[in-house]
């Protein structure tokens, strides 16, 4: 029987590039032999995302919009994923950077394992556009993910992933952080209960609009895998 899969899109500020990803993501699902639904979560924006989403709504039934008042992407995807319905729960950045027509590598039968994760570094993918110093910050970032939390991983902040939902179900509700590191933070809880992850290498597309300031970020996600130490020292997602 074909899988139902449920597409979860945290969207803040994504009022100019939300439009373009929801007609592709459509597009392709559209031809698909399986069912789906997308889940859009807007959370915290100052711009028209809650607008534009709920306006594709109207001409796509398998269309859901969230709102959440406070900001954090760990936060949005949290309530999409537990929101959702799908026999598989895929994440997706709002400016799909990673073409849409990937999705289908990370679903049965291709592909058989608990979570499956988009990564920028493993055998068959390939960065197009990404400035030289973005590059060396994310790999001295995920030295210190290997070296302190998930050795063998070799890219877990690329931002599309996917969960059958017993899954899901268990390790989000071990989730305590609500921003940036918050995927670190699941791939952990889900490597010490024993579930199964791999990596698939795609192709990526650097975005200038990122959400990510690597200035502004990168001492929050430093402490952000320290906590995540302290709670596996303490139990936090052994219960």
């Amino acid at each position: 029987m074909p899988p139902f899969l449920s597409v979860v899109i945290p969207a803040r500020n994504e009022e100019n590039r939300l439009p373009d990803s929801l007609r592709q993501i459509f597009a392709f699902l559209e031809k698909q032999t399986y069912t789906s639904e997308v889940i859009v979560v807007e959370n915290g924006s100052a711009d028209r995302t809650l607008e534009t989403a709920l306006r594709f709504a109207q001409n796509y039934p398998t269309l859901k919009v969230l709102h959440e008042d406070r900001p954090g992407k760990g936060r949005a995807v949290r309530r999409g994923i537990l929101a959702a319905s799908g026999d598989y729960r895929f994440i997706a950045d709002a400016d799909f950077s990673m073409p849409v027509e990937q999705i289908n590598r990370f679903l049965p039968p291709a592909l058989e394992c608990d979570i499956a994760i988009a990564s920028r570094e493993v055998h068959g993918a390939a960065r197009y556009g990404e400035p030289a110093y973005r590059h060396f910050t994310g790999r001295v970032y995920n030295l210190l993910i290997r070296i302190l939390l998930l050795p063998g991983l070799q890219d877990t902040q690329c931002g599309f992933k996917c969960f059958r939902a017993k899954v899901a179900e268990d390790i989000f509700r071990f989730q305590t952080l609500e921003g940036w590191a918050f995927d670190v933070e699941l791939l952990t809880i889900a490597r010490r209960r024993g579930y199964t992850i791999a990596e698939i290498g795609i192709p990526w597309y650097f975005n200038a609009g990122s959400k990510v300031n690597v200035l502004r970020d990168s001492g929050r996600m430093f402490l952000d895998l320290m906590t995540i130490r302290r709670n596996l020292r303490r139990g936090l997602y052994d219960a």
